[in-house]
């Protein structure tokens, strides 16, 4: 855990500039952020049912791009 003092003669500016660097660097918040709002846990059957709409929506845009009623685009 980071610990933060304020050094003496150190002005409040600097320290919360200080404070709020060494927050986000030690990622912290965006931990606590995260765990905010809970997602539950992907069901097998949900799984299944996403990975055969992908593979219809692929096989779907496969004939269209051979039949050239959809443009060739290069993959990244």
């Amino acid at each position: 855990m980071a610990d933060f003092k304020r050094k003496p003669g150190e002005s409040f500016e600097s320290f919360l500039r200080k404070f709020k660097k060494g927050l986000k660097n030690s990622k912290r918040l965006e931990k606590a952020r995260s765990k905010k709002h809970l997602e539950p846990k992907q069901t097998k059957r949900l799984f299944k049912k996403r990975a055969l709409s992908g593979l219809a929506l692929s096989k779907k845009n496969e004939f269209l791009r051979k039949t050239g009623k959809l443009a060739e685009t290069t993959r990244r």
